[in-house]
């Protein structure tokens, strides 16, 4: 699964999901425009590297929708067909977002905690400021958090997820609107970067 992050506008970005099985999905806009990073790219990584198969990009390379994005058609589809592919997508989508639970809302606890981490050991001085802000809450997070969840991110998972997020964030910042990159699931593999592509 190839998945493609757009800079959509001044401060709103896309998200197209291309899949070799299933039908391609969009959500646009997509929520949590960040000029380092967008919100979905990082869940994307955390997902990714915590091994989450039942989280957001885990219910999409499996064909569901996430229940935020929507199938792609193109003009020559015919509403019968377009109305099959509905029907199948929710179906599926219910069942995977059911058994995702879990996942989704470990996803959400570890995005959180590595998005503070990630900014704590940043270079620039309004980054580690923003850290300090989130700081509180981030210690409120981690006491939802399982005891498994905690022992997950150790001090070298943490660094391999800010090692991911430093190379795609260095992508995502130089992109202009209207620019896109590609980043593969589950191997966060950069495609392209830089390329006008429509969403």
């Amino acid at each position: 699964m190839v998945v493609v992050f757009r800079r959509a506008g001044e401060r709103r970005y896309a998200v197209e999901v291309r899949r070799p099985v299933f039908p391609d999905f969009e959500m646009n806009p997509a929520p949590g425009y960040d000029n380092l990073i967008p919100h979905d790219l990082m869940h994307m990584v955390v997902e990714a590297q915590l091994g989450l198969s039942r989280a957001v990009f885990g219910q999409l390379a499996a064909g569901g929708d996430a229940g935020t994005f929507h199938p792609i058609f193109r003009d020559n589809e015919k509403p019968r067909e377009m109305s099959r592919v509905r029907n199948r997508v929710k179906e599926r989508s219910q069942r995977l977002m059911r058994e995702g639970r879990d996942d989704c809302a470990q996803s959400e606890r570890a995005t959180y905690i590595c998005w503070q981490y990630w900014l704590a050991r940043s270079r620039s001085n309004v980054l580690k400021a923003a850290s300090q802000s989130m700081a509180q809450q981030a210690k409120d997070v981690r006491n939802l958090a399982t005891t498994r969840e905690l022992g997950v991110l150790s001090q070298s998972k943490l660094a391999e997820i800010c090692n991911h997020l430093d190379v795609l964030s260095s992508h995502w910042s130089q992109l202009e609107v209207g620019q896109s990159m590609a980043v593969r699931w589950p191997d966060l593999a950069v495609t392209t970067a830089g390329q006008a592509e429509s969403v």
